[in-house]
């Protein structure tokens, strides 16, 4: 059934044990932290959700959002994990930075994403304000990080889809 609001058709539920070998890191900024950190928690409660074991899940930081794209391209060139879920919230300021920093975030991390051919949840909000950026990270199915989280978990699925025999 999809969602009147957005119009999502959610995925199937994991099944028994389907996720519990994936590894997955979780890349997420220093810079505003309290939001940031319930993106995280999010994030982690969905993959806890759909069973990815815990000794499976690595959590990193990286200083902002501008350095996101380098921090994924080294976890993505180490082979470590089967997708990266990458968060942070860019908050919109006086000056054009947010333009710039936003989206060569968001670029960046597509560039990793296709260069690896890797699952990364993109889970960085950009939004005006700061009470914006709480309201996608409170807790519940509507928190941004644990919508990136699921992405990720579904891509890793299509790539089993698309690779079986």
């Amino acid at each position: 059934m999809s969602d009147i609001k957005t119009g999502y058709h959610a995925p199937p539920a994991p099944s028994e044990g389907e996720f519990a070998n994936t590894r997955v890191a979780v890349l997420a900024t220093r810079w505003n932290a309290e939001v940031v950190d319930a993106l995280v928690e999010g994030a982690l409660g969905a993959l806890h959700d759909w069973g990815v074991a815990e000794n499976n899940i690595r959590v990193y930081r990286a200083p902002g959002a501008y350095e996101l794209p380098l921090a994924c391209e080294h976890l993505a060139r180490g082979k470590h994990f089967d997708g990266i879920v990458a968060l942070g919230a860019v908050i919109r300021g006086d000056t054009p930075h947010f333009d710039f920093v936003a989206g060569e975030c968001a670029r960046g991390l597509q560039d990793v994403m296709l260069r690896h051919a890797l699952a990364v949840g993109f889970g960085v909000l950009t939004v005006n304000t700061e009470d914006q950026a709480l309201e996608r990270a409170g807790e519940g199915e509507d928190n941004k990080g644990r919508e990136a989280a699921q992405a990720v978990l579904e891509m890793i699925r299509f790539e089993w889809e698309v690779d079986a025999p």
